[in-house]
């Protein structure tokens, strides 16, 4: 029995896209195919610079075709298309971290530009991007992080209109090869927001100093220097508050690649450890005879297939979104901090199947265990993004609009107004459609029906006992609400994607029984925090719930796991 739910390299066809996208998708697989994995892992573990794989995609135009807006394109096949564009972070992440990171901070220092109404440098970001050339976004520094208010890369005004700009910048990817980095400064003159600025700089530059990659990797994170950079009219980007909406915009649209990217590292590394699983004998008998270990295997399964439709039915959202319909700014922290999570959880599942064979040099599965671990702390930590998805959970739990239907969007269409996106403030107002309707059309599947129990729990503390004025600044318990309203979105958006795609209900059967369990699992947290009242403290003990046992149910999932044994194989 095969699973078409993960990726094959042997067998994929992404035949839903125009016939471009299906060639540069399989042109980018046969590529890491006869690359071998050898090759890949010795890259890896030496650091090299991927100047290999960016002469590829210069060579096949990929970067160009996928992140040139149609409103910016020189051909009928450049768009701005996310369903394409999470095609491609899948299978970077599948075939190595760093490869998707160079891809990743292109994508960001793009943000600006293509939200610029400035034509020359447009036009200048699609010509490098036709030569081959990466891009870089350079917001970062080491004393402020991504704290934007306090930035102290100031940019003094000459005469002519442009400035002189001096500062650093760090953890800033790409910057030692990036043919335009977009550069977060201030004006010295002009004191508060209207003084942000963001412009457009070369690394090529003589006053642009690379200092240093601050990690020890293939991905160029640098830290970099500008001393008296001469900043034309023409390379200034946004001004003023637009400068600020910029940063927060570009960094709306890159954080959701990480969740397909956390898709592509598990997926790779499940082929590895249940191969390897089947084929160890312990005590006499092969390790997945072990009902520990097949319970280990089938929940790394099952929370893996639950990231790829989430993060599936996210896309959606993000293509039909409009100035009207915003509920993309709550799946889009939830792609972050919750796919990420997951991802992390499944490789952790996983290395405790093939204990030591997970450290060997000549396994994928050693980098995954690492890079994994990254995804949900770029882009903004788990935190920041439980905080920022706690703004919508009153509106989106109980007070639910009649809001269109959002279709599977897989046409070959431009996501123009991600780079129109306007203000970033205003996320209270967000109105969302009911959540219910998702987990009603799945109401006789035994584990979705115990959730369902969960979720309503979950609107009658937020309605009755909601943090009082004391809690609300308590953000450690905050957050421990924030992740069981986080499962609730989750669940919803997994059984729409199960509706538009006739999942096995088995399969969303066993999934929602460890989302059963995760939301007990922070109940009980919860229970314990300091700040937590008696009354909270009840609430929370009451919605623990305890899954749905089936035992043959369980059998049926692990039929899919075990096909996966040799399924798949890097060739050496």
């Amino acid at each position: 029995m095969t699973t078409p739910l993960l990726f094959n390299p042997h067998t994929y066809d992404p035949a839903h896209f125009d016939p471009e996208t299906r060639r540069l998708l399989r042109a980018t697989v046969d590529w890491f195919e006869e690359r071998g994995k050898r090759r890949i892992i010795e890259d890896y573990r030496t650091r090299a610079w991927l100047g290999d794989f960016l002469a590829f995609a210069a060579k096949e135009r990929l970067f160009a075709t996928f992140l040139t807006p149609a409103s910016a394109a020189g051909d009928e096949d450049q768009r701005w298309d996310t369903a394409r564009i999470a095609a491609l972070n899948e299978i970077l992440g599948f075939y190595g971290l760093d490869y998707w990171y160079a891809w990743q901070v292109t994508i960001l220092g793009l943000g600006p530009v293509w939200q610029s109404d400035n034509a020359a440098a447009r036009t200048r970001a699609a010509d490098l991007l036709n030569q081959g050339e990466v891009f870089a976004f350079g917001l970062s520094e080491k004393a402020h992080g991504a704290d934007i208010y306090s930035t102290d890369m100031l940019l003094e005004p000459q005469g002519d209109g442009g400035f002189l700009a001096t500062g650093s910048k760090y953890y800033i990817g790409n910057g030692n090869a990036a043919g335009l980095v977009s550069v977060f400064g201030r004006r010295t003159d002009v004191e508060g927001p209207d003084g942000y600025v963001f412009f457009a700089a070369d690394s090529r530059h003589p006053a642009y100093h690379l200092v240093k990659n601050v990690v020890d990797s293939s991905k160029f994170v640098s830290e970099f220097r500008l001393e008296d950079y001469p900043v034309a009219p023409e390379d200034v980007l946004h001004t003023g508050r637009a400068a600020f909406d910029a940063a927060l915009n570009t960094v709306n649209v890159g954080k959701f690649n990480l969740c397909t990217a956390s898709i592509g590292i598990c997926e790779h590394a499940m082929y590895e450890a249940v191969t390897h699983a089947s084929n160890r004998i312990l005590y006499g008998r092969p390790v997945t005879a072990f009902p520990h270990v097949r319970r280990e295997l089938a929940e790394a399964y099952v929370r893996l297939v639950g990231m790829k439709l989430f993060s599936d039915r996210a896309v959606d959202y993000f293509r039909s979104a409009g100035p009207e319909d915003r509920r993309y700014l709550l799946f889009n922290p939830m792609t972050k901090m919750k796919v990420t999570t997951e991802g992390e959880k499944v490789i952790d599942l996983m290395w405790d199947v093939i204990a030591a064979k997970g450290f060997e040099k000549d396994n994928y599965f050693s980098q995954a265990a690492i890079e994994i671990r990254g995804l949900p702390k770029l882009e903004g930590t788990v935190h920041v993004n439980l905080a920022l998805i706690l703004k919508f959970m009153r509106n989106h739990l109980l007070d639910p609009i009649d809001a269109p239907a959002v279709p599977t969007r897989l046409d070959a269409a431009d996501d123009d107004f991600l780079f129109r996106q306007g203000p970033a403030r205003g996320l209270g107002s967000v109105r969302f459609h009911d959540w219910r309707a998702a987990y009603d059309a799945y109401a006789e599947v035994p584990n979705v029906a115990r959730f369902r129990e969960q979720a309503d729990a979950l609107c009658a503390f937020v309605t009755t006992m909601a943090p009082d004025e004391t809690q609300s600044r308590d953000l450690d318990f905050l957050l421990s609400v924030g992740q069981l309203f986080a499962l609730v979105v989750h669940g919803q958006l997994i059984l729409e994607q199960a509706r538009l795609t006739d999942l096995d209900e088995s399969v969303l059967d066993e999934l929602f029984s460890v989302l059963v369990r995760d939301f007990s699992g922070h109940c009980v947290e919860l229970h314990g925090k300091d700040s937590a009242t008696e009354r909270q403290q009840g609430w929370a003990l009451g919605a623990i719930r305890r899954p749905v046992v089936d035992e043959a149910r369980s059998a049926e999932i692990w039929q899919r796991v075990e096909a996966l044994s040799g399924a798949y194989e890097m060739a050496q």
